[in-house]
Formats: C-alpha cells, structure tokens, sequence
C-alpha cells in the first residue's frame, strides 16, 4: 500500500511537496541521518556550486534508504537545511529537474530551514528524512 499525500480540502495544490503524507499501518519507518555532498571518500563534491551539492546531498539520502530496503517513492517527509535560501530560489529550476531525475514524481511533505552554517565545512545543503516502507 502506497504512502497516502494529502492536502486539506479547499486549499491549492502544493507544487513540489505534499501538506501531509500519512503511512499505511504496519509500514516500517526509516529515518535518514542528514546527508551533505559527500562522496563515498567523504569528500565535499561540487564547492560552491549549490546544485551540485543538493544532487550529491538528495542522491545520498536516497542511496541510504535503498540501503535500509527502500525506494525514493518511500519518503513521507524531508527537511532540507540551507545556509543561504537565495541560492535555492535562484536554482530552483535546475533542482527541480535534479529532483525528478532522483527522485521521480513523488514528492513527500517537505520543508526549507535556513540555518547559520552545517557543520562541514563549504556544505551549502543537508538534507534530512523519514521514510515509510509498506
């Protein structure tokens, strides 16, 4: 049974997330542990270069919950931390096409935090999430 999105009625339909994503019983959590654009080295890919970073970031995410038995199609909620939202808006076309090309179609409940700084240094992005496996 899949992951159920919701949006309250008479609101307008998200672009990019879901309002609310409710699992089905008996679905196994997974909650994914930041990821930051690490290589397999643990070595910062793509300095500077925001998109490059949400790709490495949101393809690690993904990697770690393939490797607990799920697929992108799973996640019911992420949080995205960004030392600078300028640098999302700005692209946010680029990322929606990194999105799809990563994740697909599906988008669970999602929220952007700006935050000082990430712990690693030159990380312009981590992303954080929980996963619901039926």
């Amino acid at each position: 049974m899949p992951l159920e999105l919701v949006n309250p009625a008479g609101w307008k339909q998200p672009k990019g997330y879901s309002n609310a994503v409710v699992a089905p019983p008996g679905a196994k959590l997974v909650f994914l542990a930041g990821q930051v654009a690490w290589d397999a080295n643990e070595k910062l890919v793509g300095a500077g270069d925001f998109a490059k970073q949400f790709e490495q970031a949101l393809s690690n995410v993904v990697a770690a919950l393939r490797a607990a038995g799920g697929e992108p199609q799973h996640l019911a909620s992420l949080t995205i931390f960004v030392v600078d939202t300028r640098q999302y808006v700005a692209v946010a076309q680029e990322l929606g096409a990194i999105w799809k090309r990563i994740v697909g179609r599906h988008y669970p409940a999602m929220a952007l935090v700006q935050v000082a700084a990430l712990l690693e240094e030159g990380a312009l992005v981590e992303i954080q999430g929980i996963a619901a496996i039926a």
